[in-house]
């Protein structure tokens, strides 16, 4: 018996989801203009679906604004896993050769993602506490 691997790639700037299965999916994100510094200016959650963040490679750092909350900022590491619960404000800010796997249920992106501008008071807080090399 023949072992068959599938092998994804995406080199765009960007989301992408590459593989699926029933319940879950996994995608490749690289930087684009709304995760950067400059120009992030939206905070999304999902209320149906966890996701998980790895960084492979660049800089990022993850901010989450959990309902009745103060917003917080990781830096991520690369190799690590970092999970947002369903329900929690987040988005990311990243440098410009950023790769990062995210893991979901499946047609997240699709069906279960809501959106809303970053307030004065979040985007003050962010510009405090990101790092100088982002």
């Amino acid at each position: 018996m023949e072992a068959s691997v599938e092998v994804h790639s995406w080199n765009e700037q960007g989301y992408c989801p590459l593989v699926f299965s029933h319940d879950w999916q996994v995608a490749i994100l690289n930087w684009e203009p709304a995760i950067d510094r400059d120009t992030v200016s939206e905070i999304e959650r999902h209320n149906q679906s966890d996701e998980v963040f790895v960084l492979i490679k660049g800089r990022a750092v993850l901010f989450v604004h959990p309902e009745g909350g103060e917003l917080s900022v990781v830096e991520m590491q690369p190799g690590l896993i970092y999970n947002v619960p369903q329900g929690t404000w987040h988005n990311l800010v990243a440098s410009k050769d950023v790769e990062l796997i995210i893991i979901e249920n499946r047609d997240t992106h699709l069906h279960d993602v809501e959106i809303r501008p970053i307030n004065p008071q979040e985007k003050t807080v962010l510009a405090q506490r990101l790092p100088d090399r982002l």
